[in-house]
């Protein structure tokens, strides 16, 4: 799924939930989608807690099929910043 897809799915979690706090995933060259202020932004900047993720891992993630604890011990994700913003991820991911 392309980041702008994945956006799009990440816009509509925040219909469930309210994040005060900023949330950027980090794709690296794929690009980066920053959730701030209620919005799905696409373009970089400072964030409050980063997930640095691949995009292929991410589509996994927002669909389910990579537990965000197993892919943390693996290495598949790497989170820098206030970690208690990465925990609410789950509320904005449920569907």
């Amino acid at each position: 799924m392309p980041l702008d897809a994945i956006a799009e799915t990440l816009q509509a979690g925040f219909s469930r939930v309210t994040l005060t706090d900023t949330l950027k995933f980090d794709c690296g060259e794929d690009g980066v989608i920053v959730l701030a202020d209620g919005q799905v932004i696409r373009t970089d900047r400072d964030a409050d807690c980063t997930i640095r993720i691949s995009s292929a891992n991410l589509d996994k993630l927002i669909r389910g099929k990579l537990n965000p604890m197993t892919a943390f011990a693996m290495g598949k994700i790497k989170i820098s910043g206030d970690m208690s913003v990465a925990m609410k991820l789950g509320q904005l991911l449920k569907g």
